[in-house]
């Protein structure tokens, strides 16, 4: 699948009275808009030339201005770090780099992807700056993987990493689901509640996880494309002061990886 798909570049330097961003309409299919002030033709010159050098020359479309802004320091060359071929592997996105923040937005293929383009961002800039990263993983693939799980838990055995009758059921679902998604990589990331020891959590959801990999790799999915990891109960998606909470939160998550 083609990444050379829209993508809207907004770059402006901060003014005494805050960001002055020009408004652009929406890119047309394999269009890059690059839209807002800077300070100089140098820069906007300097921001094109490196876009088309990227995209191609007909791809760029060039609504950017020309106004009284004040730049940080070495602003243009910072600029220069961000504009890579990895903004190539975003798509329906947005880089916005509004005076020392910079703001990603947009579609990729994995979480590992994700985290990569947001950490190289973060890296080749000066602590001063602020990194958001807004970027989603591939809704299509990882909407298969959440409508077949349906916010349903995988059961286990009280305490342990056996799987119940009904959560094998469910695991014989996402196994055709995945099914679908080819050679896709998927992480099996293991969750419980805030009952107990740290550490037993810890090791409950790693076995959990583990346990998952080692169904779904039983019955026709090539374990290769398979990572287990168990997150304990760092990341809760329920109040643990109640039953129902802790129950949703004894949980298998499944995730579009690298």
């Amino acid at each position: 699948m083609s990444r050379l798909i829209p993508l809207l570049f907004a770059v402006a330097a901060g003014t005494a009275a805050g960001p002055a961003l020009a408004q652009t309409a929406a890119p047309q299919p394999g269009q890059v808009n690059v839209a807002g002030t800077v300070p100089d033709e140098a820069t906007k010159a300097a921001v094109l030339a490196r876009l088309r050098e990227i995209y191609g020359a007909d791809r760029v479309v060039d609504q950017v201005d020309i106004g009284q802004v004040a730049t940080p320091a070495n602003w243009n060359g910072h600029v220069q770090k961000l504009l890579t071929p990895d903004l190539k592997q975003i798509s329906r996105g947005q880089l916005k780099i509004d005076g020392t923040t910079v703001s990603l937005r947009g579609e990729v293929a994995n979480e590992a992807q994700r985290q990569k383009i947001a950490s190289d961002v973060a890296t080749s800039l000066n602590p001063t700056y602020t990194v958001n990263n807004g970027l989603r993983v591939s809704s299509a693939d990882q909407g298969i993987l959440d409508s077949t799980l349906a916010n349903r838990t995988v059961e286990f055995e009280s305490g342990k990493a056996t799987l119940t009758p009904a959560g094998r059921a469910i695991l014989d679902e996402m196994l055709r689901a995945m099914l679908k998604l080819k050679q896709r990589r998927i992480e099996i990331i293991g969750h419980t509640d805030n009952q107990g020891l740290r550490t037993t959590n810890q090791g409950l959801s790693q076995a959990r996880a583990e346990a998952v990999k080692a169904y779904l790799s039983a019955n026709g999915i090539n374990g290769e494309l398979l990572t287990a990891s168990g997150q304990g109960a760092d990341r809760p998606v329920a109040s643990n002061d109640t039953p129902e909470g802790r129950a949703r939160n004894r949980r298998i998550e499944f995730r579009i990886a690298q």
